[in-house]
């Protein structure tokens, strides 16, 4: 086990605004338990729904007081009884003496800290190809843009898919998966840089979703046959706009919402649409597998580029919370560093 005592983490301990994420110096440092793994966390990525758990609006609220964070990177530090799958001994070439660098898809203890404990299930290794900003990018993203896309709206190559708000972290993994999928990809972004990004990393045709007569020249684009399959960030905003996009048979896979919608039903019936939830902490483990087995595919070909957008020190998380809400056009995964 690990000798250190204390740390450095965000602690919340009030539900509310960013300004409730407080930097506190004297944390215990988590010990792993059997089947578990302590990391030193070198970067931790930021999730819009982590801004809702912290305002108390989502579904699921933790116990207060909470160190939020899942998508942590770093070294292993120490195992529990039991743990193969990593080690503290490196098996990297180029970081030899460290423990395995790994990457996380949720912790028990929080990864806005600079140790985080999380199950040897949830961790995998990260290739010496990534550094730690853009391991912290892959757990969360990658993960809910294969879900969203295979397990939830079944794609097929040859189908089009329209990812919104494509140059956020979600957006730029469906947009790589879905190219890798072999789906004509079109996305969404607000700003000419993030329509730039969108195309660097799949989409054939980015669109600003600002522009009055977006949906027209998504249609326009289509041949006026409609989009298959979309990979909704803001459906409170959006749906109704989707729904009118679709084609036959499409399915719109909701990954996020902030507030509620009215719809009308009869919009789903004619082209016989699904909308679909999307919730990755819903996945089995056999389906987190699956991914993970892809993603190291995609790392080890080159086509899974994690791009990571701003930075900001451990002390400056509320900040990046604010920022992550209130930005009017992400590019790429907004990430804390220790």
């Amino acid at each position: 086990m690990s000798g250190l005592k204390l740390m450095r983490a965000i602690r919340v301990k009030e539900f509310g605004a960013p300004s409730v994420l407080k930097l506190c110096d004297d944390v215990k440092v988590p010990q792993p338990g059997s089947g578990q793994v302590l990391i030193r966390v070198h970067a931790c990525g930021v999730n819009p729904v982590e801004t809702y758990i912290r305002a108390g609006t989502y579904g699921r609220k933790p116990s207060l007081p909470y160190t939020p964070g899942t998508d942590a990177a770093g070294v292993v530090e120490c195992v529990g009884e039991g743990v193969a799958a990593v080690k503290v001994e490196s098996t990297s070439v180029i970081h030899v003496g460290a423990g395995d660098r790994v990457y996380t898809t949720s912790t028990q203890s929080g990864g806005y800290a600079e140790f985080a404990v999380t199950t040897e299930e949830s961790v995998h290794k990260l290739p010496d190809t990534l550094d730690f900003s853009q391991g912290a990018a892959i757990g969360i993203p990658y993960f809910t843009a294969y879900r969203a896309l295979v397990h939830k709206a079944h794609v097929k190559p040859g189908e089009t898919v329209l990812i919104h708000g494509a140059s956020g972290g979600v957006g730029l993994a469906a947009c790589q998966l879905s190219r890798m999928l072999g789906l004509k990809v079109l996305g969404t972004a607000g700003t000419k840089e993030g329509m730039e990004l969108a195309a660097r990393n799949g989409a054939h045709m980015a669109f600003n979703h600002r522009e009055e007569d977006y949906t027209g020249k998504i249609m326009e684009a289509t041949g006026g046959q409609g989009v298959d399959v979309i990979v909704e960030m803001l459906s409170n905003i959006n749906l109704n706009k989707d729904l009118q996009m679709m084609a036959f048979g499409g399915r719109v896979a909701v990954v996020g919402s902030r507030g509620s919608i009215e719809l009308n039903p009869r919009d789903t019936m004619a082209k016989e649409t699904s909308i679909i939830g999307v919730a990755l902490f819903a996945a089995t483990p056999a389906e987190r597998k699956e991914c993970a087995a892809l993603l190291v595919a995609g790392m080890e070909a080159g086509w899974l580029r994690p791009i990571v957008g701003d930075r900001y020190q451990l002390d400056k998380a509320a900040q990046a919370h604010q920022d992550i809400i209130e930005s009017r056009g992400a590019t790429g995964k907004i990430v804390l560093t220790m």
